[in-house]
């Protein structure tokens, strides 16, 4: 059993929201697995959960992969990014896109974006790390992809020059002017398919566009779903939104029209590897191949943001709301999110990530093996894998639900 009144009832008193509660009935969470989330129809945001489905994520992941690991600065990248605008369109979530330069800093002098820290063997949060832990890095060579189809589609190298991000919007019927932004990050790199790193958080963003773009749905607040590119190599797609964005939050364009082109933002919840939590490496560097009982979705606030206080009390919503939506997996809270695309928003507004293992601690320590690895491609993965990005997906529309104010309209 993993619910707690009592963490209800504390997020609750400390978020001070005017939102339908997060709290529990007391039914035990084996008879609710089991029971499919549409049945109570008493609550709009449980029904939305459960038109999620497994394989319905499983396809969007494996339709990314098509793209190889589509990596910016390339033709698949620019494919993979008109297949997911495509992909957004046919669910009724109108798109646009964003245009911005990258120019790439001199070899060894990149830094690593999303967050504080650093990258490859060292702990993004500095240091050394001590026990159990495999060599972790980027793979740079082409023949370590055993497969020569996939070792093809990747063989482009990147170029310097102009990129694009896409992203679609749910406009708000009665608040347009506030907005939650969900986001992934659609690039990988490594020689795979970045099926994990990150198409499985592409996926989920695009999963949850689907849902809450159905003819039927209706939110009080705007979302926006955006699919980040250049988080591998700093997070330039997630500062340029910022940067271009940011300063028209909140007007209405044109006066009078009640339209909000960049409506102010309330908060964003990132999410980058969802799928594999298989538990610390062996003594030898080796991972078990099956997922681990204890798996989880790590929720994640960066400590030392200025915007510390806000991050943590979403980051708690989110964790009531994986204990009242999610049907397998449970959520834990972190204050170290770093290296992804909620970084460069933690001085600005609640921002928030979900992984699949700590990031600063676990990842980094090589408890994924994919991780930037010709390994990270489709075939890679099972079922239990796919359903812990599916329950990262269900505890993400529950709280995004509650906070948006979202209602199914009756005919």
């Amino acid at each position: 059993m993993r619910r707690s009144g009592f963490i209800v009832s504390l997020c609750g008193l400390v978020l001070g929201v005017v939102t339908p509660t997060l709290g529990q009935s007391p039914a035990q969470r084996g008879s609710e697995a089991a029971t499919p989330a549409a049945s109570d129809p008493d609550d709009p945001v449980k029904a939305l959960v459960g038109r999620l489905e497994l394989e319905k994520y499983k396809a969007t992941v494996k339709g990314l992969t098509q793209f190889g690991d589509r990596r910016q600065g390339t033709d698949r990248n620019r494919a993979a990014i008109d297949w997911i605008d495509a992909q957004l369109k046919s669910y009724g979530c109108p798109t646009e896109r964003l245009d911005y330069e990258y120019q790439p800093n001199p070899p060894n002098t990149a830094g690593r974006g999303g967050g504080r820290g650093g990258r490859g063997n060292t702990p993004p949060g500095g240091g050394t790390f001590k026990g159990a832990r495999a060599r972790t890095g980027v793979n740079t060579d082409p023949m370590a992809q055993p497969d020569e189809a996939i070792r093809a589609i990747n063989m482009q190298p990147t170029t310097p020059g102009l990129r694009q991000m896409v992203f679609c919007t749910k406009v708000g019927s009665t608040h347009p002017e506030e907005m939650y932004i969900v986001g992934g990050h659609m690039d990988g790199h490594g020689w795979g398919q970045a099926a994990n790193d990150d198409g499985s958080g592409t996926a989920l963003v695009m999963e949850l566009a689907r849902v809450l773009s159905m003819s039927d749905v209706q939110t009080e607040r705007t979302i926006r779903f955006a699919l980040w590119n250049n988080e591998e190599t700093g997070s330039q797609s997630a500062r340029a939104y910022i940067a271009q964005r940011g300063p028209r939050q909140g007007k209405e364009d044109p006066p009078g029209s009640g339209r909000y082109p960049e409506p102010k933002w309330l908060g964003m919840i990132q999410h980058d590897m969802m799928m594999f939590d298989h538990g610390a490496p062996r003594a030898d560097g080796t991972v078990s191949r099956e997922q681990r009982p204890e798996a989880d979705v790590n929720i994640e606030f960066q400590s030392n943001s200025k915007m510390v206080a806000e991050s943590q009390k979403l980051a708690w919503l989110v964790k009531a709301a994986n204990e009242k939506y999610a049907t397998d997996y449970p959520a834990q809270v972190g204050p170290h999110m770093t290296n992804t695309d909620s970084g460069p928003f933690i001085d600005l507004i609640a921002a928030i990530s979900l992984r699949e293992n700590e990031r600063g601690t676990q990842i980094g320590a090589g408890w994924d093996p994919q991780w930037h690895q010709p390994t990270d491609v489709f075939a890679t993965y099972y079922d239990k894998d796919f359903l812990l990005g599916l329950n990262a997906a269900q505890t993400t529309l529950g709280a995004i639900g509650t906070l948006t104010g979202a209602k199914i309209k009756t005919p």
